[in-house]
């Protein structure tokens, strides 16, 4: 199901700045009717994907968007984490000069999930689901997510894990993936690093059962599990053909029995089925749902609410992804910074997704100090801490290696699709 946030009226503040947003960054052609808004325009850098930076004074606003044309087909998006593990963090650039090279030529990118950002072994642990070349390294928490289903189909919608794992007496229990281990049971794969990290517990080092798939972790699969050897002492390695189930004190009965040999089954099934997919990353909230602009309400008691939620409804940078039939948009918004840019509220990043690009949907993504957009080989915004943050993931448009350029049509001017038509 999508998520799905209660629509409001669009209040006069917005309504202001709608007008504020018929005003483009650039001149327009001057028989264009005073009621007709302009279209935001785009410089193309590369055959089939394309940059702006729009510009409103008025606000003031500074908005980076890169276009990219869906019916290309050697571009493709990918997601991307920092190189090491899930507990690490590194600023995007660096994620993408990591990037493997059969994966194809990054051209754009903007910073991804929600992430842990503790000091702690996890810090860089994304806050929800995410896919990483058909690598599930991260499960999701029943929140908004953007992914990619292997016809190439774009969604937004919320994913529930329905991760178990089932022991020999036929018994089951929920497990998670990659993170701090608080209370149950967590699985860890070689993505997470050298280590679990953990202090205490059992902890089962696994091998391949011989049923079903192994390595890498794949989403929607159900495969066996050999138990080759029984830790109590916590940080177990991570060795490149093992995975470790980590449990807590309080979880420790169901292992009370086993010994090496013992066979476990494990599934990695989600609701809806992402079976197949091999690009995802959490986000939002959705802000932009077939069309329909999805309104953030927050009660009377929002200034009492943690900062989380005050700041949906407060101007901050942002960042942000959309899609129409025609055109995939990376948006990032500056803000916190007077003289260039303030920010926007996550209905005015909405409203500006709808209204100005023609997106049919639309996901927010971390924002503040994290917002950063790099194309065409530097990242172009304005970080509002005056450089690029540590982050944990994001995503990345590349052209897949192999494909076929057209220099002919390079630094062309294409207006934004008016419609998700």
């Amino acid at each position: 199901m999508l998520m799905r946030y209660s629509t409001l009226c669009v209040p006069i503040g917005l309504c202001v700045l709608w007008r504020a947003l018929a005003i483009s960054c650039q001149a327009q052609p001057r028989d264009r009717t005073e009621s007709e808004p302009p279209q935001v325009r785009f410089r193309e850098f590369a055959p089939g994907i394309a940059h702006t930076n729009y510009r409103l004074a008025e606000v003031p606003w500074s908005v980076q968007v890169v276009s990219v044309d869906r019916g290309d087909p050697s571009l493709e998006v990918l997601s991307v984490h920092a190189r090491g593990g899930v507990g690490r963090v590194s600023t995007l650039t660096e994620q993408l000069r990591a990037l493997k090279p059969d994966l194809g030529e990054p051209l754009a990118a903007v910073n991804g999930d929600f992430y842990a950002r503790d000091r702690s072994a996890y810090a860089g642990d994304p806050r929800g689901l995410q896919i990483v070349d058909g690598d599930l390294i991260s499960a999701p928490v029943g929140g908004a997510a953007f992914w990619i289903d292997p016809r190439g189909g774009l969604h937004t919608t919320n994913v529930v894990s329905q991760f178990k794992v089932t022991w020999p007496d036929g018994s089951s229990m929920p497990f998670g993936l990659n993170q701090a281990r608080r209370s149950g049971a967590v699985l860890y794969t070689p993505s997470m690093g050298a280590s679990t990290f953990t202090r205490t517990g059992t902890e089962l080092v696994l091998e391949h059962g011989g049923e079903g798939p192994w390595l890498p972790l794949r989403v929607g699969e159900a495969f066996t599990a050999r138990v080759r050897e029984v830790r109590e002492t916590g940080s177990s390695p991570l060795a490149r053909d093992a995975l470790v189930l980590s449990l807590d004190p309080g979880a420790t009965r169901f292992a009370a029995r086993l010994e090496p040999g013992a066979v476990l089954r494990f599934s990695t099934a989600t609701l809806p089925d992402l079976r197949g997919v091999k690009t995802a990353i959490s986000g939002g909230p959705v802000l932009v749902n077939n069309r329909r602009l999805q309104s953030v309400r927050l009660n009377r008691l929002a200034d009492s609410m943690s900062y989380e939620f005050r700041s949906m409804s407060e101007r901050h940078p942002r960042s942000a992804l959309g899609w129409n039939a025609s055109q995939f948009f990376l948006i990032q918004v500056d803000g916190r910074q007077a003289g260039l840019s303030v920010g926007m509220t996550l209905d005015e990043v909405g409203l500006f997704a709808l209204k100005r690009l023609g997106c049919t949907y639309a996901m927010n993504l971390d924002g503040g100090v994290s917002s950063t957009l790099w194309a065409n080989g530097r990242v172009r915004n304005s970080p509002c801490a005056g450089g690029e943050r540590d982050l944990a993931n994001g995503l990345v448009v590349v052209r897949k290696s192999g494909a076929v350029k057209d220099p002919s049509r390079s630094g062309s001017l294409r207006p934004a699709s008016p419609s998700g038509e």
